[in-house]
C-alpha cells in the first residue's frame, strides 16, 4: 500500500526583498504551484527532495526555472547596464505570464470534450488488445483441435497459447494503469518504488517486453527484482532433475497408469459402478505420484532453471500447499503465478468496482474453469466438460472447507481440513478426470468401439 501523501507547499518570492514565502497547498485547496527559486539553490534542492503527488509534472516545470544570463541574478553582469535592466524586466514579465498560464491549464484539467475523445480512443485500443489476444488463443485452439492428433503435443501447444494470452492481458492492463498514473495522477496513490528505475513510458520497449515474455511469471511489471549473476551449475542441476523426472513420469504412465486405465474401459462401458470405484482407488495412488513428480519438475526444477537464466529474483512459485487446511488454501498456494494473475487482474479490480467477494470469486473460477477445459479438452479432442465442472465446483467445496480454517479446533481442526483436502484431491479429483478423458479418447479413437456389443446393453 502506498504511504499517505505528505502535504505539498507552494513557494513565492518577493522580487524586492528576495524573501521566500511558502504555504501549504493541501490546506488551501490549491495545486502545488512553485515560483522562481533564489540563486542559492536551496529552494530547488528542497523541491527535488519533496515527493511528487498528483501534479508532479507541474512541479517539474517550475523546478527547472533558471535566471537568464541578463537577469539581476546573473553571475556575470554585462557591461551595458541600461540594456540589462530593460531585458530583466521584460524577461521577468514574460516568465510570470507563462507560469500563470501553465498553472491555469494544468489545474483546470482537460475539457469534457477532450476527456470523451481520450476515453473513446483508449476504448478502441482496449478493444484491439482484446481482439489480438483472443484471436491468438482461438487460432491456436482451432489448429490443435483439428490438426494436432497427439494429446501431449497438443497440450504443450495449448498451454503455451494460454500462457501468452495471460501474459498479454497482464501487459495491457498494467500499462493502462501506468499510463493513467502518468497522465492523470491521483493524490495518495503512487506507483511502487521499484518501478522508478524504469518509469512509464520508458518501459514500453521491445527489450522490456521480451524479458517479460520469458520471465517465469504471468504478471507484468516494468521492473522485477534481479539476481547479480547466473549460476550455471544450478541451472544444470535443475535440467538434470527435469530429465530424470520426465523419464520417471513416462515409465510410471506406461507401466502402471495406462494398464489401469485400459482395464477400466469395459467397466465404464457397462456402468459397473463398484468396479469403477475400485479402478479409481487403484488409479489414485499412481496418478498422485505422477502428479507430484510433474509438480516438482515444473515448479521447482523448470521454473527455477528459467528464473536463474533470466536472473529473476522472486522465485516464490508455490507455498506449502501440502499442508492446506482447506481447498481454498490449496488454490492460493500450489500455483502462485496463476493465483497472483487472477488476484491482481480479476479479483481485486472487481472488488474495487464494488462487486462482492463472492461475485469476484465466481468470475475467477469461471474463467479458470474455461481455461482448464480448453487445456484438457482441446488436445484430447473431447469437450466433455469434466475439467470445467471439476474446476468450477471447487467454489462450493471451498465454501464447505473454509470454516475449518476459522474454527478454533487447535491441531485437530487443521488435521481434519488437510485430510478432507487430500481425499478430495487424490480420489475424486484428478483420477476421475483422467479416467473420463481417457475413456472419451478411446471411445473416439481407440478400442471402446471394438468392445462386444453386449457390453453396451
Amino acid at each position: 500500500m502506498a504511504p499517505p501523501p505528505e502535504p505539498s507547499t507552494a513557494t513565492s518570492i518577493d522580487a524586492s526583498t528576495g524573501s521566500v514565502t511558502r504555504r501549504n497547498a493541501s490546506q488551501q485547496g490549491e495545486a502545488d504551484l512553485t515560483s522562481v527559486e533564489p540563486a542559492n539553490g536551496t529552494t530547488k534542492e528542497r523541491l527535488q527532495r519533496t515527493p511528487q503527488k498528483k501534479y508532479r509534472h507541474v512541479a517539474a516545470v517550475h523546478s527547472q526555472t533558471r535566471p537568464s544570463c541578463l537577469s539581476h541574478d546573473s553571475p556575470a553582469a554585462p557591461s551595458f547596464l541600461g540594456f540589462r535592466n530593460l531585458m530583466v524586466i521584460l524577461f521577468a514579465a514574460k516568465q510570470a505570464q507563462g507560469s500563470r498560464n501553465r498553472a491555469k491549464d494544468r489545474s483546470s484539467g482537460p475539457s469534457e470534450a477532450e476527456r470523451r475523445k481520450f476515453h473513446s480512443i483508449w476504448v478502441l485500443a482496449a478493444l484491439a488488445h482484446g481482439i489480438n489476444i483472443t484471436l491468438a488463443l482461438a487460432i491456436t485452439t482451432v489448429v490443435v483441435y483439428f490438426y494436432v492428433y497427439h494429446p501431449l503435443i497438443g497440450t504443450l501447444t495449448e498451454m503455451h497459447a494460454i500462457i501468452v494470452w495471460l501474459k498479454t492481458a497482464s501487459y495491457a492492463f498494467t500499462n493502462r494503469d501506468l499510463r493513467h498514473a502518468y497522465l492523470h495522477p491521483v493524490e495518495g496513490e503512487e506507483v511502487p518504488e521499484l518501478y522508478k528505475s524504469c518509469p512509464y513510458p520508458q518501459n514500453v520497449t521491445m527489450k522490456n517486453l521480451v524479458y517479460f515474455w520469458w520471465a517465469p511469471t504471468l504478471v507484468y511489471q516494468p521492473v522485477y527484482p534481479r539476481t547479480d549473476k547466473i549460476r550455471w551449475v544450478f541451472v544444470m542441476k535443475r535440467l538434470g532433475e527435469i530429465f530424470c523426472l520426465a523419464v520417471f513420469i513416462w515409465v510410471a504412465t506406461a507401466q502402471y497408469a495406462t494398464p489401469v486405465l485400459r482395464n477400466s474401459l469395459d467397466k465404464i462401458a457397462s456402468l459397473d459402478l463398484f468396479s469403477i470405484l475400485e479402478r479409481l482407488m487403484k488409479l489414485s495412488t499412481i496418478s498422485l505420484v505422477i502428479w507430484l513428480a510433474g509438480f516438482f519438475a515444473l515448479f521447482q526444477s523448470f521454473l527455477n532453471a528459467l528464473a536463474e537464466i533470466m536472473r529473476f529474483g522472486d522465485r516464490s512459485f508455490y507455498d506449502d500447499w501440502w499442508n492446506s487446511e482447506s481447498l481454498g488454501a490449496y488454490w492460493r498456494t500450489w500455483n502462485k503465478p496463476v493465483y497472483t494473475f487472477f488476484k491482481r487482474h480479476v479479483y481485486m479490480p472487481m472488488i474495487g468496482r464494488g462487486w462482492s467477494p463472492a461475485a469476484a470469486s465466481f468470475a475467477v473460477f469461471f474463467v479458470s474453469a474455461v481455461l482448464h477445459e480448453i487445456l484438457v479438452g482441446i488436445p484430447t479432442h473431447n469437450i466433455i466438460g469434466v475439467a470445467f465442472f471439476g474446476m468450477f465446483l471447487q467454489l462450493p467445496l471451498i465454501a464447505i472447507t473454509t470454516p475449518l480454517e476459522k474454527m478454533k479446533l487447535g491441531h485437530g481442526g487443521r488435521i481434519l481440513g488437510n485430510v478432507i483436502f487430500w481425499v478430495s484431491f487424490t480420489i475424486f479429483g484428478q483420477p476421475f478426470a483422467a479416467l473420463m478423458y481417457f475413456y472419451a479418447w478411446q471411445a473416439k479413437y481407440g478400442s471402446v468401439s471394438k468392445l462386444p456389443q453386449q457390453v453396451h446393453h
